[in-house]
């Protein structure tokens, strides 16, 4: 079938890089200001709209405002006897930041919905003083990654005159007086060119009462500009210990500021060649999580003073990926990713075992938080069919929810549904590796080899894909679907050798993971191509676009959200360069052979019959260009086989975190009616 699309114009544009002639007719697009791009934008979502609107997604828009009328807890923290946290009621945009104090009625500090008309500025982060009375949280506006932190009084709920910018990924930690704070800023505008603004992060001290003009650089690494640093105060408050990460990578530096004998940074673990994660201090002892000599992970303690001499491992290397870890008093408590899915283990400071945290079942956690002055810990918990709730542990008393009735998770709509049934299954890719999955469907579900499946995966960044409640799913689920979860090579399920295999000129072993899954599902006798849709969003994003150009013969839907899908220019554009450790870069001659080799927009082939394909991006994404999916879409709409090919360009929106609720159904109802066009129409 041809499909009308918007014209698209083609411009004659040839490179030779490296000796190799590449065509890139559709650059242009990559010039969201320019007026013939926002017209292509209107007209490709006129589209999208005549394509996708009707009574079947206003139906989806009714049942899935019901599925996310639900209250969750997100976030959690202590101090000083108060805890703070992120709960959304049911249907608010932005979830509201409560505080609730010993075992007194929680109240909101915070609301965000009442900071913009449209619902799109979001808290972001949020960091109380060690004494609890004070609060600095992070605010963005339309889904931007740039932030503004501002300071709360917690008693009266008000903020101060202070007020700090050119804030990104919000890293924030206060000293013990609470007189100030350490935090990461980037450039402000003008000071540098426009394409250093994403780069060149450093720590600064903010003193409270004091302008931002006089705040102190703390640290920088002028020399690399793709060094993000992050920052702690120890709990004695001696130490301002700064992790600097390169780029995406999860390799790190340890610097130390000394705050008692006031001097320059001096590095505790320079040369990138590990992962350093800072946990706290004790028994001045500075306690780290690090893949140094264990690429699962282990623990290890230090003297801050004589470093070489008195480094001990307190926790080696076990079985499976050590993922997290915080410090109670007395205690080390340390999450394990055992087959993609979390436990939570407690170990006294000399690393002899003390017993488990029973978790409320398989499923993921989200955040845990411990202070070393007190024996509890909060952790925010999730499964594929359990929203997520925040719990608090002692160990006198166990695990128990924490907040008043009204502020625990649980779905009302649990009652009227079938119940749903997870399993995890084993399968083999192409060079013989074995890979985790996740299957989740109706209990009462058979196979019969043509159920309509869900695929989904990452595959990057060592970031670990595990069970996470989604309200989005279960229209598909009670549909007869299957939502299946990957846990591809290049993700942190199974620790660092793991994330090395899908990485680089190894990244075509996570696409061979992918397609391995699909090959699975219906070899097994769960579906067929034509009912096999798969997404995935920003590197999976990449996955599913690489996916669908190198087998568009397996499937019969495809989801590609905020994709990484120009793979020779991806690292020119917002904070690009941040992940070159990870894919590598055009600009090498031997990267530039790999990444042309699976780039996915310069492997669209003319006449190929691409499945149905959705592109979603949005005009505000400062993480992922979004020049890049309007590329894409416009090179397979041209193609000339298949389809149709839509491209959905969201307005006042960003990379996803961050998004209004109302926004989140629009998008999800747009996927949804997609989806049932294609695969569950069967």
């Amino acid at each position: 079938m041809s499909f009308r699309y918007p014209p698209s114009r083609v411009d004659p544009l040839v490179e030779t890089l490296h000796g190799v002639r590449v065509a890139d007719p559709y650059r242009w697009l990559e010039d969201a200001g320019s007026p013939e791009t926002a017209a292509w934008v209107d007209a490709q979502n006129e589209f999208t709209r005549a394509v996708l609107d009707g009574p079947s997604r206003d139906g989806f828009v009714q049942e899935l405002t019901r599925r996310f009328d639900y209250p969750r807890t997100t976030s959690a923290v202590q101090r000083a006897g108060r805890h703070f946290y992120t709960h959304n009621p049911g249907l608010m945009d932005q979830p509201l930041l409560y505080v609730q104090k010993q075992q007194a009625e929680p109240r909101v500090l915070i609301d965000p919905n009442t900071l913009s008309t449209d619902g799109t500025t979001a808290l972001t982060a949020y960091v109380p003083s060690p004494d609890g009375r004070l609060l600095a949280y992070a605010l963005s506006q339309h889904g931007s990654d740039r932030q503004t932190i501002r300071i709360r009084d917690v008693d009266r709920g008000l903020d101060l005159d202070d007020r700090v910018e050119w804030v990104k990924f919000a890293s924030i930690a206060w000293t013990r007086d609470a007189a100030g704070f350490y935090y990461l800023r980037f450039p402000r505008p003008g000071t540098v060119p426009p394409e250093d603004e994403q780069y060149f992060g450093r720590i600064y001290f903010h003193q409270l009462g004091q302008p931002q003009v006089r705040d102190l650089l703390v640290f920088e690494n002028p020399n690399e500009k793709e060094v993000v640093p992050l920052v702690h105060v120890t709990a004695d408050d001696r130490y301002a210990v700064i992790t600097a990460q390169r780029g995406a990578s999860d390799d790190s530096e340890i610097h130390l500021v000394d705050r008692v004998l006031p001097q320059l940074p001096r590095a505790l673990f320079p040369g990138f060649d590990a992962a350093y994660t800072f946990i706290e201090a004790a028994d001045n002892q500075l306690y780290f999580r690090t893949t140094s000599g264990a690429p699962r992970g282990r623990i290890i303690a230090v003297d801050p003073i004589d470093p070489a001499g008195t480094l001990r491992e307190v926790i080696p290397e076990q079985p499976h990926k050590l993922s997290a870890a915080v410090m109670s008093r007395g205690e080390l408590v340390a999450v394990y990713l055992e087959n993609a899915s979390d436990r939570i283990r407690r170990f006294d400071l000399s690393g002899a075992p003390l017993g488990d945290i029973a978790l409320p079942g398989i499923g993921s956690v989200v955040t845990i938080d411990a202070e070393p002055e007190s024996s509890e810990v909060v952790v925010v918990f999730t499964s594929f069919v359990e929203p997520p709730g925040a719990w608090r542990f002692t160990p006198d008393v166990g695990l128990r929810s924490l907040g008043s009735a009204g502020l625990q998770a649980g779905d009302p709509s649990v009652g009227d549904r079938l119940p749903y049934k997870t399993t995890q299954i084993w399968y083999t890719s192409k060079d013989g590796t074995r890979i985790s999955m996740f299957l989740v469907h109706r209990a009462d579900l058979q196979k019969d080899g043509n159920r309509p499946v869900l695929l989904s995966g990452y595959g990057g960044f060592i970031i670990s894909r595990t069970p996470a409640y989604d309200p989005g799913n279960f229209p598909f689920l009670d549909r007869g679907g299957v939502f299946a979860l990957a846990n591809l090579r290049g993700g942190g399920e199974y620790g660092e050798d793991w994330h090395r295999a899908g990485m680089l000129e190894r990244k075509q072993n996570v696409f061979d993971d992918f397609v391995a899954a699909a090959e699975f599902l219906i070899a097994e006798g769960y579906t067929r191509p034509a009912r096999l849709a798969i997404e995935g969003g920003s590197n999976g994003g990449l996955l599913v676009g690489a996916a669908l150009v190198q087998r568009p013969d397996l499937f019969g839907a495809v989801l590609c959200r905020v994709p990484v899908a120009d793979m020779l220019r991806y690292h020119l554009f917002t904070i690009g360069r941040f992940w070159i450790p990870e894919y590598g870069s055009a600009e090498d001659p031997a990267q530039f052979e790999y990444l042309l080799r699976y780039s996915p927009y310069h492997n669209v082939s003319d006449g190929v019959a691409y499945p149905p394909t959705l592109v979603m991006t949005a005009d505000t994404d400062d993480r992922v260009s979004p020049g890049m999916a309007k590329k894409f879409a416009a090179r397979l709409q041209a193609s000339g086989g298949g389809g149709p090919i839509l491209i959905r360009v969201e307005t006042k929106a960003g990379h996803g975190a961050g998004k209004p609720i109302a926004k989140v159904i629009d998008e999800e109802a747009d996927m949804l009616a997609f989806l049932a066009t294609n695969v569950l129409a069967g």
